[in-house]
């Protein structure tokens, strides 16, 4: 790789961790990160079992037994049983669990909000021109990662 795209790399993987841990920080007021997280998960890929779900987390799977038994006693998610095997069990949010979710998301873009109405416009416009390039990074760093996941 060039060191142009080496410094990059470098660059950017500094300033979105340092994003992440900030948004993280003021977002943990009411929740833990690893519930936000799982939420957002079961809203994003649908019901889950619950070993599917701890992969997806990175966590073990006591962890995330741990994690959905404190979600399901909020009423947040709901375990059922599969259907084809009694022995796998199946966690999916609730309504209560998306409007958890929601208002966590309704914080992090206020938050977002504000400190983005204090740039510059023309910060503010490279952003947004940046934005379909961050997707099409993003979606290559999620095939690469479902593909090394089905090796």
């Amino acid at each position: 790789m060039s060191s142009r795209v080496d410094n990059l790399a470098r660059t950017f993987g500094d300033a979105t961790a340092r994003i992440q841990a900030l948004l993280r920080k003021e977002m943990a007021r009411n929740v833990s990160l690893a519930q936000a997280r799982t939420l957002a998960t079961l809203e994003r890929e649908g019901p889950q079992p619950l070993t599917a779900l701890a992969e997806l987390e990175q966590v073990s799977q006591p962890a995330m037994s741990y994690l959905v038994a404190r979600l399901e006693l909020k009423g947040q998610i709901r375990r059922s049983s599969d259907s084809g095997d009694a022995r796998v069990v199946i966690v999916s949010i609730t309504s209560a669990g998306r409007t958890a979710l929601n208002g966590l998301l309704q914080r992090r873009t206020a938050l977002l909000a504000r400190h983005l109405s204090k740039l510059p416009s023309g910060e503010v416009d490279a952003l947004e021109a940046a934005l379909p390039v961050l997707s099409n990074l993003i979606l290559g760093l999620e095939d690469r990662t479902a593909v090394g996941a089905t090796r």
